[in-house]
């Protein structure tokens, strides 16, 4: 086995006893070793990370810890819906962590947490949450593994409270830009531009909603501490006020986007009217010209002193009467 490849997915690992950091190996090859100091110490847990392992640096961290076949399946799959899951002691959870940038597209990437008694294990996949980060805080583990658990959760809702307020932002622009004149908002906006807002809109939604019932369940998991259960009640509410934002978002696209199908559908009506208007107007001068352009030897008015002056004061005539006639109906 690559041990060099082992090593460059560990992106951070510790053994913590009462809350502190005691000693953090070197490689790979030192976790069975640190775990069972965990293990022979009350208190003590393992606080590992991994970002994108491969199948075999994964297994023979599901060696050390006794991880679950079908948990360690799970991970190695890109792809997977957020989920809580229990395998005897440890807890296996599925999360999606989520970044927004004004006008880009919101990047998506999954986090993977093991929660035991004496361990608290993360693979992260992508670029859009930084886990090590959490290792600089002295709260994260002061509680145990679970604590970790809470650290990580509680910055993931704090980064779809952000994301949300952010994209509330986008949408008043985008709203804006639809309703308001072009001259007052200074602003326009496409259809395709509102189509892309949704996209982001459902990426997020597909992050934020699913997590509601498994943070209510660990809100209500027996096995907890009651004060833990406490504080991830209060990830919870926060989890909620976001998914609350989110459906509203939903709603706000859909009506943006049918009003400004709408309005295109006016301006495409009022072109062909304008266009119809015109072309009435280019048409009347036609017909009675080609009245007189017929090939007769017998016309009224034809040998008329004042015939040609009397036609094109009648095409004139006519053509004001038919300009005042359509601007008044609202097609010029």
């Amino acid at each position: 086995m690559d041990r060099r490849a082992d090593h460059t997915a560990i992106v951070g690992c510790d053994l913590v006893v009462d809350g502190g950091v005691t000693e953090s190996p070197g490689s790979a090859a030192d976790l069975p070793l640190l775990h069972e100091r965990a293990r022979s110490q009350d208190g003590a847990f393992v606080w590992l990370s991994l970002h994108e392992p491969s199948a075999a640096a994964l297994n023979r961290v599901a060696d050390v810890f006794g991880l679950h076949p079908l948990a360690v399946e799970d991970v190695l799959h890109r792809e997977q819906r957020v989920k809580l899951e229990r395998y005897e002691d440890v807890v296996f959870l599925v999360v999606r962590a989520a970044r927004y940038r004004r006008h880009e597209r919101i990047s998506t990437g999954f986090v993977r947490l093991f929660a035991g008694p004496d361990f608290v294990i993360t693979v992260g996949q992508g670029t859009v949450m930084d886990l090590n980060s959490l290792r600089a805080d002295p709260r994260a583990p002061a509680g145990g593994p679970w604590s970790v658990v809470h650290a990580i959760l509680d910055r993931l809702v704090d980064d779809y409270v952000d994301i949300a307020a952010a994209m509330q932002i986008d949408l008043d622009r985008a709203e804006a830009a639809v309703f308001a004149p072009v001259v007052a908002s200074g602003e326009q906006i496409s259809v395709e531009q509102i189509y892309q807002l949704k996209r982001q809109e459902m990426r997020f939604k597909a992050a934020v909603l699913p997590l509601q019932r498994p943070l209510a369940a660990l809100a209500a998991y027996d096995d907890l501490h009651p004060e833990m259960r406490r504080y991830f009640s209060d990830v919870a509410d926060h989890l909620t006020l976001a998914a609350e934002q989110v459906a509203g978002f939903d709603d706000v696209l859909s009506a943006l986007l049918q009003a400004k199908l709408t309005q295109l559908t006016v301006d495409q009506n009022n072109d062909m009217r304008k266009i119809a208007s015109w072309a009435a107007m280019a048409a009347l001068p036609t017909a009675i010209a080609g009245v007189y352009g017929m090939n007769f030897a017998h016309l009224p008015g034809l040998s008329w002193h004042y015939g040609y002056p009397s036609v094109m004061l009648l095409i004139l005539a006519s053509v004001a009467a038919l300009y005042v006639l359509l601007r008044r109906a609202g097609w010029l």
